[in-house]
């Protein structure tokens, strides 16, 4: 197998090894706090619930809120179904029917009534 493209593959190489030697200096040279873990007997998943709503007062440990990233995503999520549905949709004739609205139930054989 040959190479007839020039050369033009080292730049591409070079480029790979600059990202990677960059990825792994940062790597190695992050540092993190040591962990901590939560507190004996609460319920975390009480208290995830808690922080998604901003309830932060009826929490037992303490957290930031989500709440805007919750509504955030909620907005986003329905953009998407209600662009799929739009996106399902096909014209037949100059009219607009859903696209699973009329499903052929004969195979789409011409034929009455057996």
């Amino acid at each position: 197998m040959t190479d007839d493209s020039g050369g033009t593959r080292i730049l591409p190489a070079i480029t790979v090894i600059a990202l990677f030697a960059v990825m792994a200096a940062t790597f190695l040279s992050a540092s993190f706090a040591e962990a901590t873990g939560f507190p004996e007997g609460e319920s975390i998943v009480h208290n995830v619930g808690y922080a998604l709503f901003n309830l932060g007062e009826a929490a037992s440990i303490p957290s930031e809120g989500f709440l805007a990233a919750f509504l955030i995503v909620a907005v986003a999520l329905d953009v998407a179904v209600d662009g799929a549905i739009y996106l399902a949709r096909r014209e037949d004739g100059g009219s607009v029917s859903a696209a699973i609205g009329e499903a052929l139930t004969d195979g789409g054989r011409d034929g009455g009534e057996r």
